[in-house]
């Protein structure tokens, strides 16, 4: 069961991944500082492909649960990330509890909304057209408006994350959520995504529509919002960060910061990768050190050495010509290690420590 320590220091905290498994984890250990956005409920997570942008969500999720905040996490492209990084069953479409917390704690609940199910709900919600909705939905209705009318499904989908940032006097009985994380849609289509409520507005120029379409812009370009973007030290994920964030505040949106994934260890120092990269290293030293740990120092394997240490120093060349440009940003940025092993549920809860130590929550 891993254990918690809140933010204050009022004793020790649980939080338990849902269901019990054998296995157990370290958790995060909240910071005395601050958090960089102390004011945001609405935490979307974007990223290019490949960049890990559901790992980062869900490990964020777990880093504000360890703050004693009650999560959602949730997830719009029907992918189940989430429930595989949680080996848990594939989510349906409701509020499944993944992490529960204790004394000082929160919790993770998560959430697979798709464009039918959160029509079915809003026509229930706000038009009391429960039967009738899934009437509509068994002639294909539901489907026919989901994937034919341009922009519908995105509609749907923001819809359902503002409905739960907003629960009210319709919602009885729902869970309130001190903060929502969204595993998005990848940089090259986030800001098409977030903005076709805007759009809608402007086609629906009054009615019930219109005034859905204007509340859910008012929280996605509010201060409740914030939008990471997640990039690797590669030069087309950190292309398409510059990108993203360049058409996000373009379309006011609420940028905020840029979280980099997969970061490998710096095991050599400038002077060490530069004679590298000079080829200058003194290879009679390298045979000196191999003989005295036992190792034959063969010309084969001393090659072999230094090559593999070129390639070491001309990466770290490149991760830093990249990291100068995200720096170039002006957003805040944050780093997270590369775990060797792959990410399970105890890399989870390392790289939640490292968003809490870093400041992101």
């Amino acid at each position: 069961m891993p254990e918690v320590t809140p933010d204050g220091g009022q004793g020790a905290a649980t939080l338990d991944v849902m269901p019990a498994q054998e296995k157990t984890a370290p958790a995060p250990r909240p910071a005395d500082r601050t958090p960089d956005w102390p004011e945001v409920q609405l935490h979307i997570v974007t990223g290019k492909g490949g960049t890990g942008k559901t790992t980062v969500a869900a490990a964020l999720a777990l880093a504000l649960a360890a703050r004693g905040k009650s999560v959602l996490l949730c997830e719009v492209e029907g992918r189940q990330g989430i429930a595989q990084l949680f080996d848990v069953p594939p989510l349906p479409y409701e509020e499944r509890l993944l992490a529960r917390g204790t004394t000082g704690s929160g919790d993770v609940y998560a959430l697979s909304i798709d464009a039918e199910s959160a029509l079915l709900e809003y026509l229930d919600m706000y038009y009391r057209l429960g039967r009738a909705g899934k009437a509509l939905d068994r002639f294909g209705v539901v489907e026919f408006a989901t994937t034919i009318a341009p922009g519908v499904r995105d509609v749907l989908l923001t819809g359902k994350v503002y409905e739960a940032a907003n629960r009210n006097r319709r919602n009885k009985g729902a869970r309130h959520y001190d903060a929502i994380v969204l595993d998005a849609p990848p940089t090259g289509r986030i800001a098409q995504f977030l903005t076709v409520n805007n759009e809608l507005a402007g086609l629906a120029k009054v009615g019930p529509i219109k005034a859905q379409a204007d509340t859910v812009t008012t929280l996605l370009r509010s201060p409740r919002t914030a939008i990471h973007l997640v990039t690797v030290l590669e030069e087309m994920p950190v292309q398409e960060t510059g990108d993203g964030i360049k058409e996000l505040s373009g379309g006011g949106l609420p940028v905020g910061g840029v979280i980099v994934n997969m970061v490998r260890p710096q095991d050599l120092d400038a002077e060490e990768r530069q004679e590298l990269l000079d080829d200058t290293v003194d290879r009679g030293a390298l045979v000196t050190s191999l003989d005295k740990i036992g190792i034959p120092a063969e010309d084969e394997l001393v090659d072999a050495l230094l090559e593999e240490g070129r390639h070491h120093a001309e990466r770290r060349r490149l991760e830093d010509t990249q990291r100068a440009l995200i720096d170039a940003l002006e957003v805040p940025s944050y780093e997270l290690p590369l775990l060797p092993g792959g990410v399970d549920l105890g890399g989870l809860y390392e790289l939640a420590a490292a968003l809490t130590e870093g400041g992101l929550a």
